[in-house]
């Protein structure tokens, strides 16, 4: 966030937006009335009230039958495409100076000599490919929450939780302006048990893995037991493991382990196999306490010892791997107004650190579309696209953990010892949540201009490189330009001659600028200008010292603010070492790529074609 300072210098933080629409007199309770009810404050939900708490006249509201905050929190591993998300809520740099950051793993396996010990087999980086320009993270979730809860405070409508509240049912009655009927109950203070009705327009069901919400629209989770069983300490030890501040996996004839250390040098986690269940023997597991974990992970680290200081957390859990047979409540006749996210839509293990990530693109992936058909931005048909998208990633999670749970917990079998390894090494990209690939549909182009920038593959997150910003010389990333605003960004790679009068890029800017087709000034958002919408970047093939700021095309210098001031953040020279239309193979006669505002390519398109941007809106925006 770099534009601030509208009305002259303020110095209070400058990411606290003004408050505006509901943000001015925003009711203590729940109103009576509303656009969007998320039930839960998971990963999944908090989300979706942070993006939507960018739109100040949706009137959203965010409830959790808990009284109070989450405290300690279950998960912990943050891979790279979550900390390029929370870069677009403005916290990625805080939140990553605070966990802890892991670079490398290692495994260990049985000593052939004596398989009751363990010996080190090797080690590798976790990401030696360039897949992300961030590091993958171990923070308590608590602390992503509170980022989240944040950033909702300090947007426009000052939106924040409401504790104690659960859901109890839902009503559609078709027709009306706010169709859904939703019951909810009070679980603190002295009106506990007092049921209340409120009416809402959408309703996002972020209540986990037994989600009320999905029984109520008769949904269901589909899926096996693996049989497995693991414990989970978080612990405070002293041991003389070589490796327990980098990540390991560790298997010999008593099982196998996964260590996780933790934020601020001390703290670790274990992950560790405790058998399998048999038939009937769930109760049997539910009833073993962190003592029987311990024993189990002290037979496994042997040589290396393990005294227990203090168990900070600790549960014990059997893998389930489910996937709902349905993310809304649509139909052929109508499109969805009731959604599940997060764990009451796919259950799985912990241990490949997915949870909450995958959680979070939900959430992100429904909010903005929402926003966009409360708006009248778009048809409601845009919502089809969540459960069009979000399936099939639940679907290939599902199996990515199946086939990493397996090699787990068969890691201490005679010869299997280097399969997790190269398992790892060989699907690296996906565990760090970079292998989503949208297919084509109403909101991402078919492969027909792919060829015009090879790197930026279509319904893949953008991946980000670096430029230089040619107003003030700041040699930045542009990924890092794409805010969690709601808008869409049109990034425009000029061609050879993008500076002169008759190039086509300047044709394109004009077409954008003036023709009344041009979305830009067909579908405002919110406030009626052009970049209410749409945030349209220009990067140039010359270097910074080849041209000047002025010689850009006046689209890309809009004015902004309530004096309006002229906008030097859309200009970019390359990098000559670092040129991005090498990187990212870039045609030199220029491309325009469109980025949703989740963060992933929607469109590839010609420069030499602007009506081309016209026909891909059109599909799905109203105006």
């Amino acid at each position: 966030m770099e534009q601030f300072h509208h009305r002259g210098y303020v110095s209070t933080d400058p990411r606290i937006l003004p408050a505006e629409g509901v943000g001015l007199d925003r009711p203590a309770d729940v109103p009576e009335e509303l656009d969007v009810l998320i039930v839960g404050t998971g990963p999944a939900g908090m989300i979706a009230a942070a993006q939507l708490s960018r739109f100040p006249a949706i009137r959203t509201r965010i409830v959790e039958r808990m009284e109070h905050r989450l405290e300690i929190g279950r998960a912990d591993g943050i891979q790279t495409r979550s900390v390029e998300t929370f870069d677009a809520f403005d916290f990625a740099e805080e939140i990553t100076a605070e966990a802890f950051k892991l670079t490398a793993m290692n495994f260990w396996g049985p000593d052939p000599e004596d398989p009751g010990r363990i010996v080190h087999n090797g080690w590798a980086p976790d990401d030696d490919r360039g897949i992300s320009e961030y590091v993958q993270l171990i923070v308590n979730q608590t602390r992503v929450y509170d980022y989240f809860e944040r950033y909702m405070r300090w947007s426009p409508s000052r939106s924040t939780p409401d504790y104690g509240y659960e859901f109890v049912a839902v009503e559609e009655h078709e027709g009306e302006e706010l169709p859904l009927l939703v019951t909810l109950r009070r679980t603190a203070g002295p009106d506990a048990g007092r049921e209340r009705r409120v009416r809402t327009k959408y309703l996002i069901g972020a209540d986990g893995a037994r989600s009320a919400v999905r029984r109520a629209i008769g949904r269901r989770l589909v899926g096996e037991p693996q049989n497995q069983a693991w414990g989970v300490l978080d612990l405070l030890a002293v041991t003389d493991f070589p490796d327990i501040r980098t990540k390991s996996a560790i298997a010999n004839r008593h099982g196998s382990i996964l260590v996780i250390p933790r934020e601020g040098g001390h703290l670790f986690r274990l992950y560790v196999d405790m058998g399998e269940v048999p038939p009937g023997g769930s109760d049997r597991i539910r009833a073993m306490t962190a003592e029987d974990v311990i024993a189990v992970a002290k037979r496994i680290l042997n040589p290396y010892s393990l005294k227990v200081k203090e168990v900070v957390w600790s549960t014990i859990y059997e893998v389930n791997h489910r996937v709902a047979d349905g993310f809304d409540n649509g139909s052929e006749r109508k499109p969805p107004n009731v959604f599940i996210v997060g764990d009451a839509c796919h259950t799985h293990s912990a241990k490949a650190g997915q949870g909450m990530n995958v959680s979070m693109q939900d959430g992100f992936n429904l909010a903005w579309k929402i926003a966009y058909a409360l708006s009248g931005l778009a048809a409601p048909e845009l919502l089809r696209t969540y459960e069009l998208e979000r399936r099939v990633a639940a679907v290939n999670l599902i199996e990515f953990d199946k086939a990493l749970s397996s090699r787990y917990a068969h890691a201490e079998e005679e010869g299997t010892e280097k399969e997790l390894e190269e398992f790892y090494l060989r699907t690296i990209e996906f565990a760090a949540g970079h292998s989503t690939e949208y297919q084509e549909s109403l909101i991402t182009e078919g492969p027909e201009h792919q060829r015009l920038a090879t790197g930026f593959p279509l319904g893949k997150r953008f991946k980000s490189a670096r430029v230089m910003r040619r107003a003030d010389a700041y040699d930045l990333h542009l990924g890092h330009t794409h805010e969690a605003d709601g808008c869409f960004r049109v990034y425009v790679f000029a061609d050879r001659d993008g500076l002169a009068a008759d190039s086509p890029l300047r044709r394109w800017a004009d077409w954008v600028l003036r023709s009344p087709e041009s979305p830009a000034n067909r579908y405002p958002l919110r406030d009626g200008t052009r970049d209410s919408a749409f945030d349209i970047k220009v990067v140039y093939q010359q270097a910074l010292s080849e041209f000047a700021f002025d010689d850009a095309h006046p689209l890309f210098k809009p004015e902004t603010g309530p004096y309006r001031l002229r906008d030097y953040s859309k200009v970019f020279a390359v990098l000559p070492e670092e040129d991005v239309f090498d990187l990212r193979g870039i045609d030199r006669d220029g491309a325009v790529v469109v980025v949703r505002p989740d963060q992933y390519v929607s469109a590839v398109l010609p420069l030499a074609d602007p009506e081309a941007l016209g026909r891909y809106f059109d599909r799905f925006m109203a105006g």
